[in-house]
């Protein structure tokens, strides 16, 4: 598959549909590799990967549980194990499964959660999903990755399935992604990629709402306030050195996520900071510790200021101050 010329139609296609096209690619690259699923074989896009390797996948249906404890039995066999449903199921649900499976045993699942943060705001906040990085993040031998779009995505699931711990991949947004890369670079975990340079501030962000905060840049340019954007895809292992170049090179620092605000990306970002001598200050965006009513996608993604009209309003005010 070459990546570069699916970009459009990854896209159209958003995360979900994406990544059961990029199974397809795995498993001739994986003799070895087994999808386990909980009942979401179309949500997930794996239709055509059922069809066409009905050995190599396993559906449990709806006993999310039972997910993890199938596919760590598989992981102990010699198999490469991916597992998905939609997040907060894959996550919150299976959470003393993966802790003592997966963190404690240290058998090895790539975990697929899909249509995490708000992208099923309709639903209300059963099927969001605000809380997953944080409660995995301090399971030990766990590792997160939130890819920034479909592209990222099909780089993530390849280093995940070489890499030495579990590994949970956290998918936002719907179809018609934002593409953010739109060409070929070095994905490593662990390691940020800066997307766009600047001078006078910085933002961390992770996930497909790197795609507002490239439009608020923009916007901020045309105010004179120039501004980096960082890729941090992977919230753990974070890449502490590059945070303490960032905190060495700018006052104010802006973490942006589609995640509660609390034990996410900005809590990891501070966490670096307060073990460093820094003088720049963090102002964290995400979800502000509270579950609103439901609603599209748009609108709590405003309603947390999440918009790129609310991330410029907020960079503004804390400049001024």
């Amino acid at each position: 598959m070459s990546a570069e010329k699916n970009i459009k139609l990854w896209s159209n296609l958003g995360m979900r549909a994406t990544f059961g096209l990029i199974a397809l690619e795995l498993a001739k690259q994986h003799p070895e590799l087994i999808i386990t699923t909980s009942d979401v074989s179309t949500s997930a896009g794996l239709d055509r990967y059922k069809n066409k390797y009905p050995d190599k996948y396993i559906d449990v249906g709806i006993a999310e549980q039972n997910l993890i404890g199938v596919s760590a039995g598989l992981s102990s066999e010699g198999f490469k194990v991916i597992s998905t449903t939609f997040s907060p199921f894959q996550t919150l649900r299976c959470c003393e499964q993966i802790k003592v499976n997966l963190g404690y045993m240290k058998h090895k699942v790539c975990m697929v959660g899909l249509a995490s943060g708000l992208v099923l705001g309709n639903l209300g906040f059963t099927h969001c999903s605000i809380e997953d990085i944080g409660s995995l993040r301090s399971i030990p031998n766990i590792s997160i990755i939130a890819p920034s779009d479909p592209f990222e995505l099909f780089k993530t699931l390849k280093a995940a399935l070489e890499f030495k711990n579990s590994v949970y991949i956290r998918l936002t947004a719907g179809s018609n992604t934002k593409i953010i890369n739109n060409k070929d670079y070095d994905f490593k975990i662990g390691k940020a990629i800066e997307i766009l340079p600047g001078k006078d501030v910085a933002i961390i962000a992770c996930g497909n709402i790197l795609g507002n905060c490239l439009t608020a840049a923009s916007t901020l340019k045309e105010k004179n306030i120039d501004c980096s954007v960082i890729n941090m895809h992977t919230i753990k292992p974070i890449d502490e050195e590059k945070i303490k170049s960032i905190s060495e090179n700018y006052k104010l620092v802006v973490s942006v996520e589609e995640h509660n605000v609390i034990g996410g990306l900005g809590s990891a970002v501070a966490e670096v900071l307060s073990g460093i001598n820094s003088k720049c200050k963090l102002r964290r965006i995400g979800i502000n510790d509270f579950y609103s009513e439901g609603g599209s996608y748009e609108y709590l993604k405003n309603i947390y200021g999440l918009s790129s009209e609310k991330i410029v309003e907020t960079i503004v005010s804390n400049l001024n101050n």
